[in-house]
């Protein structure tokens, strides 16, 4: 079997690299001690170190998965299991600039269906598959949150408002080209899938204030507001009430009083058992930050050992 180049051409019967070579493990390592910090229990780090990956290789790769798994101490069926279930993890070779039509239903009747065909046909490919030079991915996407410049076509999760087929044919052949192309919104102009991909894993590129952010459109709301002296209504005492009662009712699971003429420690029938320790209350506290490990695999010594070892095994 041959080696399949990371980031070329699907090529039936190749396997894929399993290793990073020292230079760029010690790279990556450096990055992802960056990201684990930021996070009180380091498995949380997991969706941003997959993105650190796929800046590197241009998707999710085997020996991506691998190297998450070493540096979180998960198996690499754990890792997988979650690189498979968000669209922006690839596990297959990206192009340079992923281009995805909306064709949820507003964009869909404003002309979304009609990109789409353009670009597809124009372009020769379909839903996820790439351009022959590597430069275009092209997906249909359900919904780009952009409903107010319906159609809306995005290039690296960078806004093109109000397209048409001829627009946004436009945009491909000028990304194809490799001339600069600014978005209708944000930075000021549109960088590569793997620089993108580093972005979201938490590193800024210095162009976050670059663009116009919300535009016209999505501020008429709150521009209508103000010339008309609109303001929120104010809480009523009932509604005061309401909010301080349940405020101070106890949490389900949480021991109640026994009921006036009860036994001394007698609690009603219909309560409910205690919490767990260690398991955060319905309605209470959730963050990782502020709640204890959720079961003592999380800071065991064979947790800890699991990290430390090698993980030429993972990637064989």
């Amino acid at each position: 079997m041959s080696v399949e180049e990371i980031g070329g051409a699907r090529v039936p019967g190749a396997t894929h690299r399993t290793s990073f070579d020292d230079e760029t493990r010690a790279r990556l390592s450096a990055d992802a001690a960056v990201i684990k910090a930021r996070y009180p229990q380091e498995r949380s780090a997991l969706l941003p170190l997959l993105h650190l990956v796929q800046s590197e290789d241009g998707y999710v790769s085997p020996r991506g998965i691998a190297f998450c798994a070493a540096e979180l101490g998960l198996t690499t069926a754990e890792v997988s299991a979650v690189a498979t279930f968000y669209t922006q993890y690839k596990r297959h070779p990206n192009g340079d600039y992923t281009v995805g039509v909306c064709t949820n239903t507003l964009c869909a009747v404003m002309g979304g269906d009609a990109i789409w065909e353009e670009l597809s046909d124009h372009l020769g490919v379909g839903h996820d598959e790439t351009t022959e030079d590597g430069a275009i991915t092209l997906e249909r996407v359900e919904c780009n949150a952009a409903c107010d410049y319906a159609p809306v076509v995005m290039v690296n999760w960078e806004f093109f408002d109000n397209q048409t087929p001829d627009s946004a044919r436009d945009v491909v052949e000028a990304l194809r080209a490799g001339t600069p192309v600014a978005p209708t919104r944000g930075a000021d102009h549109v960088c590569t899938f793997k620089e993108m991909s580093r972005v979201l894993a938490g590193f800024s590129d210095g162009r976050a204030d670059e663009g116009v952010g919300a535009g016209p459109a999505t501020l008429r709301g709150i521009e209508l507001a103000r010339q008309e002296g609109w303001t929120a209504p104010a809480f009523t005492d009932e509604e005061r009430t309401r909010a301080a009662e349940q405020a101070r009712t106890p949490a389900r699971g949480t021991p109640r009083a026994a009921a006036p003429g009860a036994p001394a420690g007698e609690r009603p029938a219909s309560a409910a058992e205690p919490t767990p320790a260690g398991t955060p209350a319905p309605g209470g506290e959730q963050s990782s930050a502020e709640r204890p490990p959720v079961s003592e695999g999380d800071v065991s010594a064979e947790q800890e050992q699991r990290k430390q070892s090698s993980d030429d095994a993972k990637e064989s």
